[in-house]
């Protein structure tokens, strides 16, 4: 089949997120496998014919699917949110694909006896900010779920502080006050002696296959995405 009728397929290209999504499609009759050496970043399909596989890291699917230079692609939910603005018009999701489970929180210090909600802490930023002279000090990188989360709930004092590595050590170093991460079991936070808030869940995320909204589908993709559904349905039925 010609290129002008190929789809590309955007997946993670290395460790467990990879690897669960091969077993998940295999599982459904698509057997996607890596080619050549591990850092040439080829791969092959079977099972669909016209489809292509494309391996990305996690983080580089999100822009390439709104960026319509591939077709579907594989990733948290958590990143596209947090990457693309108005998510919903660039991207449809197709499946949750049931693996890569993990949780967008809001974290204080468990020393915070008196801080337990989103309430709790939008009065002790604002006291905060009161007794040392500036805004309450969040570390993330997902700057965006969060602020939008923080209006959401009316909590408006504090400044976010960007950490793209080791979020949970930033308070022991006072380099901010509370944190915002993705866990998946909470031992992190716990053994860096942070709780999470009982309402401060800001989203709940795992590996999804997706669609652009952007990629161009003519030239017979559509056909193809048809007969990936239909072995992806058939599979699961």
């Amino acid at each position: 089949m010609s290129d002008a009728a190929t789809l590309k397929l955007g997946v993670p290209s290395k460790g467990r997120l990879m690897e669960k999504t091969f077993d998940w499609f295999g599982a459904r009759g698509v057997t996607l496998r890596r080619t050549g050496a591990e850092r040439e970043y080829a791969g092959a399909v079977e099972g669909v014919d016209g489809l292509e596989l494309v391996l990305l890291s996690a983080g580089e699917i999100p822009r390439e699917l709104a960026a319509g230079r591939i077709h579907l692609g594989v990733t948290g939910t958590d990143l596209i949110r947090e990457k693309l603005a108005a998510w919903e018009m660039q991207v449809a999701e197709l499946a949750p694909m049931g693996f890569g489970h993990a949780d967008l929180v809001m974290a204080v210090p468990q020393c915070w006896v008196d801080v337990e909600t989103l309430d709790d802490l939008d009065a002790v930023a604002a006291q905060f900010r009161k007794t040392h002279g500036f805004r309450l000090r969040i570390a993330t990188k997902y700057h965006r779920l969060v602020r939008n989360f923080l209006k959401d709930q009316g909590v408006a004092d504090y400044q976010l502080v960007d950490s793209q590595g080791a979020t949970e050590g930033t308070v022991k170093h006072e380099t901010a006050e509370m944190v915002a991460d993705i866990t998946s079991t909470g031992d992190t936070l716990r053994a860096n002696h942070l709780k999470v808030l009982s309402d401060g869940v800001v989203h709940k995320s795992q590996a999804t296959l997706l669609k652009s909204r952007k990629a161009d589908w003519d030239g017979g993709r559509r056909e193809i995405l048809r007969a990936l559904e239909t072995a992806l349905r058939t599979a699961d039925e």
